[in-house]
């Protein structure tokens, strides 16, 4: 099974929507059989970084809301991300543009370590406040990740990696992706948003089933049944009429 999943660094939702899909495969008896695969998507390619204003005082300008308003929204967010372990501080968190990062996160994949990166600068953004657009920031990051520095450092001052940022975004275009998390399944079956962890489970055994012919039948009819098997025909006693 092929679970690919696009998502952005500054999504609140990606990152509890991975910790649900995680869960689920945790559940999953034939967990060792699924492959999960990250792929970039921009919510705003366009955002400018600004680390002048908080994430409160960015969503109270976009939306003309309150700042407080704003606050009460994100605090719903940080309860559902805590309900996964996950640890949200939005005092520290900025408009970010996540084009680098995507850009690094392909690098990771070239290298086999996509996951470990992924996690890591979801992380680096929701929980440490760390600044995913700054190549010095990022490269730090990868250095933890495993990836000599140097080498980073060269392809994040190149344009290294751009097309694959944007063949993942024309991918989503073609698939109808309007929002990030969205999760394809065999390129088959689609989860959009951070559904509820029950929804994974039952996606996932769902779809096992269906590839894999493992699907209960259905029986239609009565208990009494003209059939012949190895020991002989069973002749149900109304047909002798």
């Amino acid at each position: 099974m092929k679970i690919e999943v696009w998502s952005d660094f500054v999504c609140p939702f990606c990152y509890i929507g991975k910790r649900r899909l995680e869960m689920a495969l945790e559940q999953f008896p034939h967990r060792d059989q699924v492959e999960v695969i990250f792929k970039s998507f921009e919510l705003d390619p366009n955002v400018e970084t600004d680390y002048s204003v908080t994430i409160d005082e960015a969503i109270a300008r976009k939306y003309g809301i309150s700042l407080e308003q704003a606050r009460q929204s994100n605090e719903s967010i940080i309860n559902q991300a805590a309900s996964v372990g996950l640890n949200y501080d939005f005092s520290q968190m900025t408009p970010t543009n996540t084009f680098r990062a995507h850009r690094l996160a392909k690098y990771a994949e070239k290298q086999g370590k996509l996951m470990e990166m992924t996690e890591r600068l979801l992380k680096a953004h929701f929980e440490n406040g760390e600044r995913i657009d700054e190549v010095d920031t990022l490269v730090q990051i990868a250095g933890e990740v495993g990836f000599e520095q140097s080498d980073v450092q060269k392809v994040l001052e190149s344009n290294q990696f751009t097309n694959e940022v944007r063949n993942d975004e024309t991918e989503a275009q073609l698939l109808g992706v309007q929002g990030v998390p969205f999760f394809v399944i065999n390129r088959k079956y689609a989860i959009s948003g951070a559904q509820p962890l029950e929804v994974f489970v039952s996606a996932l055994q769902k779809v096992w089933e269906e590839e894999h012919g493992t699907t209960q039948l259905q029986s239609f009819g009565t208990d009494e049944v003209a059939n012949c098997t190895a020991d002989g025909c069973a002749i149900p006693e109304k047909d002798n009429n």
